[in-house]
């Protein structure tokens, strides 16, 4: 066996290698990635069980002040929520754009033919819409929701004593960064 044959041999196991490695990166990731996937939408229900909760206690029992729970409640879990799709968006960017690139450079492949899925899924027709309706919803759910019970408080309060007010003010312009970072982390872009 030649010098040159057996340096050909070491690059193609260590090619091997990388390649099983990137593809164990990959697997790892995407299950990351499905985890948050689930907790994120986990994140949405747990808010609306929480405002059902919590307003019909208000509302049954009389105790109003009740309603100034539900914005911290969304101001929480829509925090979370954000910084969950934040991840599940930064791992889908990190396997279009730097992982499948290894990968395509280990097989010698052309661009956009490994990993293709994740550019295909993000330029169909209805992208746009989607990302429309999904602001939408999370806007609705976790500031329109929090926004809805301050004004129920407002409404229904008869008493405001002077920490009420406080807790209503801090609340509401929390909700209002809250929406800013929702249109804010909003991600627009197509394919990759």
């Amino acid at each position: 066996m030649s010098l040159e044959h057996l340096d050909d041999e070491k690059s193609m196991l260590k090619q091997d290698h990388l390649l099983h490695v990137h593809l164990n990166e990959y697997r790892k990731l995407k299950d990351e990635q499905i985890a948050r996937i689930v907790m994120r939408e986990h994140l949405i229900y747990v808010t609306l069980a929480t405002i059902g909760a919590v307003s019909s206690y208000a509302l049954h029992a009389g105790q109003h002040y009740a309603f100034l729970v539900i914005p911290w409640v969304c101001i929480i879990l829509g925090w979370l929520y954000i910084t969950t799709d934040e991840k599940v968006s930064a791992i889908g960017e990190y396997l279009r754009q730097e992982l499948a690139e290894k990968i395509n450079q280990l097989t010698q492949t052309t661009q956009g033919t490994i990993l293709n899925w994740e550019l295909i899924h993000r330029n169909d027709k209805l992208r746009v819409p989607r990302k429309v309706t999904q602001l939408l919803i999370d806007l609705l759910t976790f500031v329109g929701s929090g926004g809805l019970a301050l004004v129920a408080f407002w409404w229904m309060q008869t008493e405001w004593h002077g920490l009420f007010k406080v807790v209503w003010g801090i609340e509401l312009t929390l909700l209002i960064w809250l929406g800013i970072l929702i249109l804010i982390s909003t991600d627009w872009k197509k394919g990759d």
